[in-house]
């Protein structure tokens, strides 16, 4: 496994084609692994490629990119980088072994982590209706919807301590705890993201190829519980929509930034 990062030069036309559009961005992230061909899919239970853009305080973009194998972004570099700026030590890009890092995770252990992810739900509108995958829009239940999933990643989230609280224990009127007053857990950055991935006729797009969906970023703290489920957590991801930069959870030491 490789973590990677990249920075993207937003002043690149390549760039802003790229940022304006997951399916682009997504087809040139596989790009970067020529023993994948388009078609391949993730092996049921094995790891993927897993990408987030993460925007930083200094105004930059950053592209994270988890994988099975180390990427050649050459062609990145050549849209969306500084091509003029790139070596062979340093060619635009940053790539670093991931399983070390995996293989030290034990119990107890407490870090600071980042996850753009798309919470969705099922419900039914009609009793003789299917059930519809709906995202969630509020950050009550958007926040529920990672701490219902934090046991089964091998995770819990860190509580504040009660004289950091500033809302009184109890429910908010939806019946769903204080989440964000309880936990060490903020919600952000929502964006409703809309797009087509049809190459098709406009017909065809219409009736099979847009896209709609929702995606926040979560910023908190966690305690490991469960090493071996939290190393599959980072190496599959969280949620739907991987395709589409959600999914991929980064931890950094606590009191780091970003």
């Amino acid at each position: 496994m490789f973590l990677t990062r990249f920075r993207v030069n937003t002043a690149r036309p390549g760039a802003r084609r790229l940022l304006s559009s997951p399916q682009v961005l997504h087809a040139s992230v596989m790009s970067s692994f020529p023993s994948l061909l388009p078609s391949d899919a993730p092996p049921p239970g094995g790891p993927r490629v897993l990408w987030r853009l993460d925007h930083t305080a200094r105004a930059e973009v950053m592209l994270y990119v988890v994988s099975p194998d180390r990427p050649d972004m050459t062609h990145l570099v050549e849209q969306a980088g500084w091509p003029a700026a790139a070596t062979s030590s340093a060619p635009g890009w940053e790539s670093r072994p991931y399983g070390p890092f995996l293989d030290r995770l034990t119990p107890g252990e407490q870090w600071a982590f980042r996850l753009t992810a798309n919470p969705v739900h099922h419900i039914r509108r009609k009793a003789d209706e299917p059930t519809k995958r709906t995202a969630h829009v509020t950050p009550v239940h958007q926040m529920g919807w990672l701490l219902q999933r934090q046991e089964q990643c091998g995770f819990r989230v860190l509580e504040k301590p009660a004289d950091r609280r500033l809302l009184p224990s109890g429910t908010t009127h939806t019946g769903l705890p204080h989440h964000g007053d309880r936990y060490e857990l903020t919600v952000h950055d929502k964006r409703a993201l809309s797009f087509d991935k049809s190459r098709g006729s406009a017909k065809a797009a219409a009736l099979k190829g847009a896209v709609s969906l929702v995606t926040v970023t979560f910023d908190g703290r966690l305690q490991v519980t469960d090493p071996e489920k939290l190393r599959r957590t980072l190496r599959q991801g969280i949620g739907k929509a991987k395709a589409y930069g959600c999914g991929l959870l980064t931890l950094a030491p606590l009191g780091t930034a970003g």
